[in-house]
């Protein structure tokens, strides 16, 4: 029995199974996956940032994707690599709960601001006249800080409960620390865990889901309705990069956690999606809205030709 509040206590992540051989190809590609997606967020954070043409709501709430996406990124890559050179799969249970916390909050963040941004489209298409009255500079801010604020209650919360409860075990079930993880090492009655685990998947899978189910359905609507073929194409354009992002993250990371309360699923299956939302979210995202997003692709082609030119 071990007691949490003592740093000493060592946990053992789950084998990456890798052959000697492939050590440093495995590092060298981890490294330059995890320099990629920090290249590709930093270049939209900054060129939202520095173009003022792009200051605007729909804009201002993807500058919080990037965010959450490098703070995912960084909780997870910089261990795997470390770990991989040094064949050590050992983290300190201090360690174990802050990369928990980080990526809970990742997960949760982008589930927020994907809904935030879904409901700026459905304002901008289905209420076209109202938007500038609706989206305020002080209505983004509120906004925004809900999202956070939202975000950090729940997840606190889901870590506050974690710490109270004493590790018996030391083995994590997963190639990265997260909650469900974390619960199964101990040797007590975990059942308020499992409950209110239930209420963060319901709060952070369901509340974002209605909310998408419910803008989309009326922003269909409005297209179909809209007999302008130009501004229906805009907006298909737009939604649809947005719908497959927020498909991915959801779908990834609700069978992910449901699969940790269901003993039949494959171990394999669990970790290799649960991986899969630390990777594919935060290297994609800024590709598909970089290419998709014609402001800002443009925006990001006249950053990047202003400072090879100087």
């Amino acid at each position: 029995m071990y007691t949490n509040a003592s740093s000493a206590v060592l946990l053992t992540l789950e084998t990456l199974h890798i052959s000697n051989a492939y050590i440093y190809p495995a590092f060298l590609f981890g490294t330059l996956t995890y320099l990629c997606i920090m290249f590709f967020n930093l270049l939209v954070l900054t060129t939202i940032a520095c173009s003022k043409k792009l200051h605007k709501p729909m804009f201002i709430l993807l500058l919080n994707l990037p965010l959450s996406d490098m703070l995912g990124a960084t909780a997870f890559f910089p261990h795997l690599v470390f770990s991989i050179v040094t064949e050590n799969r050992q983290i300190s249970y201090s360690a174990c709960v802050t990369q928990a916390f980080l990526i809970h909050f990742y997960g949760g963040g982008n589930l927020f601001i994907l809904s935030a941004m879904a409901y700026d489209r459905y304002i901008a298409i289905c209420c076209p006249l109202r938007y500038n009255a609706i989206m305020t500079p002080h209505t983004l801010v509120k906004l925004i800080f809900v999202i956070w604020f939202m975000n950090l209650s729940i997840v606190a919360t889901l870590i506050l409960l974690l710490l109270r409860t004493t590790v018996c075990r030391t083995n994590i079930v997963d190639l990265f620390c997260n909650n469900p993880s974390l619960v199964k090492l101990a040797c007590e009655d975990t059942r308020v865990n499992n409950y209110y685990g239930l209420c963060s998947i319901v709060l952070f899978q369901g509340g974002p889901l209605l909310i998408i189910m419910y803008t989309y359905a009326q922003i269909l609507r409005t297209c179909v309705m809209n007999n302008q073929t130009d501004a229906r194409r805009k907006a298909i354009q737009t939604c649809g990069s947005h719908l497959a992002v927020f498909i991915i993250l959801e779908l990834n990371t609700l069978f992910t956690l449901i699969a940790h309360r269901l003993e039949s699923v494959s171990p394999f299956l669990r970790r290799a999606l649960g991986v899969s939302v630390l990777i594919f979210p935060p290297f994609l995202d800024p590709i598909i809205y970089g290419l998709k997003t014609k402001k800002l692709k443009k925006s990001i082609t006249m950053l990047l030709k202003r400072n090879v030119g100087s």
